[in-house]
Order: structure tokens, then C-alpha cells, then sequence
């Protein structure tokens, strides 16, 4: 199981190949320094920064963010380096907070390149420090440990590069975060396992650095947009939760999994317009015909099409684009926010260096130099929001055209497609969880996709979170929606499963659920009744926990075929409502444990529940909901995306008044399951 540190403890690296992922409650920066034995930083260029992103052995990400990955290579780090410190800063001059400890704690885990978690530490106790060196991995003996430090710095980046030995510490941390505000470091980033090469191209903004004065927008502005460029940054977990971060494990734009790295596009239209072409499709796409597009009248942007990006099938293509429209929203917003940002600086410059003069604060004077700043402010708002309305209208009528080409796994109840369905004979690849918008334009609706087999259990919060249309519920009301929803996800489960692929269990503790858990205990599509009462959460959960020992064992073991023959190796999915009611010290033991070690060997949880019921237990089940994604009932914007950190509202899928899709879609489901039995 994952080591959880706490400050000064050491966990021992069985690999030399890691990545160290970070989350944290605001947009952070992250840096790297090389030092000596004695600890000692032997000059900058043993730093890596967002501008310098790379040393011998190490990448960091490019760009600040809620979310950020490091990569290590442990063997390839120079002889004369002994030790490896992680540090996190918060950026200085954006607006963001200037202390940790206006924020959620930093969280930081060490995981293999598979994904498997070795450590992991949570950077509790900070208040007023705005830098801290979050981890030290360091040589003993021919061997590399990890070590939780977090020391912190109220003095920021230049008191950490001191306390390092850094010449000229204080230039050279004032440098880092003069680019990183002004959005001059090297890239926005992607996800590590993001798009496949060439699945998208970005627009013009994204296509090279942004120079002073211009924005990506095409508005003038100061460093409004950024270089796409292959990074890292992670897709997972946090407060804000990081979107799971793949298209082909995070909200995981929409989607996540495993892929390969975007490549840096250099290809636009003119004007900064999204660019629906793939100059490298012949290149890099598995040989499968193109979709047939319409002619492009000239002087107009290409005509978006469904299916328009890589991928051997129809679905793996339509994945990729669903991808390609996340991180273009998501990259035209940060220019457009960018560009009325830096308006209003300018205005408050301009301003300033007029009145400066006390002459000219009163008369007509003031008056008139108030009067151009707010005219120049206005004019490039305007030009900025002008090129956002024009890439968000391209950007809907993309999705205008591939939502109703999406197949039932990728779809909304109401899409039509439903109404066509049947039970699988393969699984998709991923399945649809709820939609994501931002608040430039709230009808602009990205599908917010997950990779199968889920990677994350899933958490419904039950909750009143604090977003406005929780607080508009009762406890009651807010209660069973979450159980609806629930419901409603394992249905698309099992509807995207073949026959014996997937099976559901229920722990109801209280029986509250009944009404909710009607459609699929009416259709037959569970193997046994909800489990109520502390007996029943027992069997189940101790049911559950047998079979991940079992498989585990076989898999180490490299005895896959001695498993019992009454083992069911369908995937398992574990809903359990009002959590932690019904629970025991053993059975939240066996709880973590599933929530941990299930996902490995096909074991997921489902938890619907409210926080604030568990408050008890305290810190012991911070790491089961930090291993979950959060999802809401009702709307809500808690969800980041992996590039700039944008606050995503995130609207769970909703079943039409009066539909009969839920009960028709089961009942085939429990026909097929019949079938197979046979």
C-alpha cells in the first residue's frame, strides 16, 4: 500500500524512473534544484523553472497550475548530485493568494510510471510561507529514498533559493516569477498522458509565444496566450479535483487514461481561428478513410466534422475530439481572461503615471486622462472578447455536430442513439460521467469522459458543498438525487459492458435508498439484494476484500488460471449510500483497503456520501476521498483542468421527465445477462 509520510519520514524508491504529482487548492509553480552533498545549489543552471524546464534526470511543468506533475529518472541525475529538492511556490503578481495558508494543504504523491502510488505526503502547517520545499529525494548508499520535508518560506522563492546557496537569489526568483505571471515560460502544459500526436491543432494563440503587447487572442495584451508545447502537469485529484487528465486517469480533460504526448501545433487559420485540419493525419493516424468534410468556402474557417481527429475506430476519433475541445475552451478562455487582465492593468499604469502629478488629479485634466485609459481598456476588452466569441462559436459548432454522433457510452440520456441501443459485445473505452462549461458560456457543454476500466472510484457528494444549487436543497432532497445519480452511472456501467463483464453490488445500509435503487433491482441486473444492516455491509465488504487478496496473489504469483472456479472475474462495482452509516472500525479498514488495492485487480467503489457524516474518524479517511473523484448531484465548480486551472462547472447527466430509456436499457441488459448465464 502507499506510504503516507509525515515530516522527516523516508520511504525508499524501488524505481528510478518516477513521476511526482502534486495538487494543490490554488495554481502553483513548480521548480527543482540539484544539490551537493552537503545540500549546497552549485549555480542556476541546477535549477529547473518553468522558463528552464529540464535538467539532467529531471522535467518540470512549464506553467502554473492547480495541478503539476514532476518526471524523475534517477539514473540519468549527474554523479556530483546527491540530492533532488521539489518545490512548490505560489505565483507572485496574478491576484492569486498570497500564503499557503489561505489555501487547501499541498498534497504530493510519488508514483511509478504505471501510475502506482509509492508515497505520498500532505503539506499540513503552513500559514504565512509562499514557498516550500515539498520533498527531497536523496542518494544513501547507491540507493535513492524520498524524504517529506516540507519547509516552508514566508520569504518565497528568493529565501528558499538562499537558504540553497542560489548566487543572486533574490534576481533570479524575481526572473521566474515575472515570466510565469506574464505567461512567458515555455507552455500551457498537457497532460502527460494526453492526445495522441497530432490528434488536434490548437489555434494561432497556442501555436508560439505570445510577445509583449499582443495577446493570443489576436487583442493586444501582455503575454495573454502561451506556446503549446509537450509538458506535464497531472491529472488527478486535489481541492479544486484535477480533471482526469487523458484522452487515449481527470474531469480527465473530460477524459482520462493512458496516450501519448501532444505535439506542439504550428499550424492556424488566419485570425487565430480554431483550425478543424490535421496536417499530420496521414502521418501519425492509423490507416482508416478520413471523414468526408464539406467544401470550405474561402475566407471561412473549415467546417468542424464528427469523427475529425486520430484513432483506429469512429469512437477512439470522437474521443480524441471531445479531448481537443476541452483544451481548446480551455485555452481560448486563458487567452481572453488574460487579455482583459492585463486592459485593466494598463489602465491602472496609465493612470497612475498621470496622477502621479498632484497638478493634474483635479480639473479637466484628470478627468480627460481617465477618460483614454478607460477607452483603451475598453477597446481591448472588447477586441479580446471579440476573439473569444468567434473561437466559442466555432468551438459550438463542433459540438453541435458530434454530440449526436456520439456513440450511447459517450451520449446524454437524450440523444437519440439511446433509443437504439444494444448490449455490447466489446467495452468502449470510455464512459460519459456529466458535462463541463465555463461561465464565458454556459450553453457550450463539453462531455466530461472517464477511460475504462474506471482507474478512480467514484464519489457522489451528498453533501450541501456551498454551490448554489446544493444550498437550494434540502438534506433530504439533495439525499436521493445524489442516490439518482448514482443509480443512473451504474446503469450506463452496465449498459457499456458486454454480458458477465460487470457486475454491481449495494450496501444500504439504512434501506433509504429503495426507491432510488427501484430500476435495477426491478430489472434484475444485480446478482443480490441491496446489503442492509452491519451484517450485511460485513458480507459484502469482506466478500469484496477476499477477491482482491485472491487476485492479487494470483497475479503476483503469475497464476492467473488457479484462481477458484466461483470466482466471479467480472469487473466489480461497489455503490454504498450513506456512508458511514452501518460501518464499523473494521469495516472502513476494509473500506480504504478496496478503495486502494481494488482498482488494480477490477474492484471499484461508488461511495455516496456526505463528509461532514464521517467527520468523526477525522484525518484516517482524507486519503479515501482524496482517492476518489468528486462529482456532484447538481451543478457545481469544482473541478480544474490540467492547464491553467480554470474553476470547470461541472452538470451531471439528467434523465428526461417521463423517459423510459432507464428501464428499457436494463431491461436488455438483465436479458442478456440471462442469455449468457445459459
Amino acid at each position: 500500500m502507499t506510504a503516507e509520510l509525515v515530516r522527516g519520514q523516508n520511504h525508499p524508491l524501488p524505481d528510478s524512473r518516477l513521476e511526482i504529482r502534486v495538487t494543490a487548492g490554488a495554481p502553483v509553480l513548480a521548480c527543482a534544484t540539484l544539490g551537493d552533498d552537503r545540500g549546497t545549489v552549485l549555480g542556476v543552471e541546477w535549477i529547473a523553472h518553468p522558463g528552464s524546464p529540464t535538467l539532467p534526470g529531471i522535467e518540470v511543468s512549464r506553467q502554473a497550475a492547480a495541478g503539476l506533475r514532476f518526471h524523475v529518472d534517477l539514473e540519468a541525475v549527474p554523479d556530483r548530485a546527491h540530492l533532488v529538492h521539489v518545490l512548490l511556490a505560489l505565483p507572485e503578481g496574478v491576484g492569486g493568494p498570497s500564503r499557503f495558508g489561505t489555501t487547501a494543504a499541498p498534497f504530493a504523491a510519488v508514483t511509478a510510471t504505471d501510475g502506482t502510488e509509492i508515497a505520498s505526503f500532505t503539506i499540513t502547517g503552513l500559514e504565512a510561507e509562499s514557498a516550500v520545499v515539498a520533498l527531497e529525494l536523496y542518494r544513501r548508499q547507491g540507493a535513492w529514498k524520498v524524504r517529506a520535508v516540507g519547509q516552508g518560506y514566508a520569504g518565497g522563492l528568493a529565501e528558499l533559493f538562499g537558504d540553497q546557496g542560489v548566487p543572486q537569489a533574490r534576481e533570479f526568483a524575481a526572473g521566474i516569477q515575472e515570466a510565469v505571471a506574464r505567461h512567458m515560460a515555455s507552455a500551457i502544459q498537457a497532460p502527460l498522458t494526453g492526445t495522441p500526436d497530432g490528434v488536434r491543432v490548437r489555434s494561432d494563440r497556442s501555436a508560439t509565444a505570445t510577445q509583449p503587447g499582443q495577446s493570443a487572442a489576436g487583442t493586444t495584451g501582455a503575454g495573454a496566450g502561451a506556446a503549446a508545447a509537450p509538458g506535464v502537469t497531472p491529472g488527478t485529484g486535489g481541492t479544486p479535483h484535477q480533471l482526469p487528465g487523458t484522452p487515449g486517469q481527470q474531469p480527465g480533460g473530460p477524459a482520462d487514461g493512458q496516450g501519448q504526448q501532444p505535439a506542439a501545433a504550428s499550424h492556424g487559420t488566419a485570425g487565430g481561428r480554431v483550425n478543424y485540419t490535421h496536417p499530420r493525419r496521414q502521418n501519425t493516424a492509423p490507416p482508416t478513410p478520413p471523414p468526408t468534410t464539406r467544401p470550405t468556402p474561402p475566407g471561412q474557417a473549415p467546417l468542424p466534422v464528427a469523427g475529425d481527429a486520430t484513432g483506429w475506430s469512429m469512437e477512439e476519433r470522437l474521443y480524441n475530439q471531445v479531448w481537443g475541445m476541452f483544451e481548446d475552451l480551455a485555452r481560448a478562455t486563458a487567452a481572453y481572461r488574460s487579455a482583459v487582465d492585463f486592459a485593466e492593468s494598463r489602465m491602472d499604469q496609465e493612470l497612475d503615471r498621470v496622477l502621479s502629478d498632484p497638478r493634474s488629479r483635479i480639473g479637466g485634466t484628470g478627468d480627460a486622462a481617465r477618460e483614454v485609459a478607460r477607452a483603451k481598456r475598453d477597446q481591448l476588452t472588447d477586441q479580446a472578447r471579440e476573439a473569444l466569441d468567434r473561437d466559442l462559436g466555432q468551438l459550438a459548432a463542433e459540438s453541435g455536430v458530434v454530440e449526436p454522433a456520439l456513440p450511447p457510452a459517450y451520449a446524454r440520456w437524450d440523444n437519440p442513439v439511446w433509443h437504439a441501443y444494444r448490449v455490447p459485445m466489446d467495452t468502449p473505452m470510455a464512459l460519459r460521467l456529466g458535462d463541463l462549461h465555463l461561465p464565458e458560456r454556459t450553453d457550450l457543454r463539453i462531455p466530461m469522459l472517464v477511460r475504462l476500466p474506471l482507474e478512480r472510484g467514484l464519489w457522489i457528494d451528498s453533501g450541501r458543498s456551498g454551490s448554489e444549487a446544493a444550498l437550494m436543497l434540502d438534506e433530504g432532497q439533495l439525499r436521493k438525487l445524489a442516490m439518482d445519480n448514482a443509480v443512473d452511472h451504474a446503469a450506463r456501467l452496465l449498459a457499456a459492458y458486454p454480458p458477465g463483464e460487470f457486475t454491481v453490488h449495494v450496501i444500504d445500509a439504512a434501506g433509504s435508498a429503495a426507491m432510488s435503487l427501484a430500476p435495477l433491482v426491478g430489472a434484475g441486473v444485480l446478482n443480490q439484494p441491496p446489503a442492509s444492516g452491519a451484517a450485511g455491509v460485513s458480507a459484502v465488504l469482506a466478500k469484496l476484500t477476499q477477491r482482491v487478496d485472491l487476485v492479487q496473489m494470483a497475479v503476483r504469483g503469475g497464476a492467473a488460471d488457479s484462481l477458484p472456479p466461483d470466482l466471479d472475474t467480472a469487473e466489480q462495482l461497489l455503490i454504498v449510500n450513506d456512508f458511514p452509516h452501518g460501518f464499523d472500525d473494521r469495516a472502513v479498514t476494509q473500506l480504504r483497503y478496496l478503495a486502494d488495492e481494488g482498482p488494480a485487480v477490477g474492484v471499484h467503489l461508488m461511495m455516496v456520501a456526505d463528509r461532514e457524516d464521517a467527520s468523526a474518524y477525522g484525518p484516517v479517511l482524507d486519503p479515501l476521498w482524496r482517492s476518489l473523484l468528486r462529482i456532484t448531484p447538481v451543478a457545481d465548480d469544482h473541478l480544474a483542468d490540467p492547464w491553467v486551472g480554470h474553476a470547470w462547472t461541472f452538470e451531471p447527466l439528467t434523465m428526461p421527465p417521463g423517459s423510459q430509456i432507464l428501464r428499457r436499457v436494463l431491461e436488455q441488459v438483465a436479458e442478456a445477462r440471462r442469455a449468457w448465464r445459459r
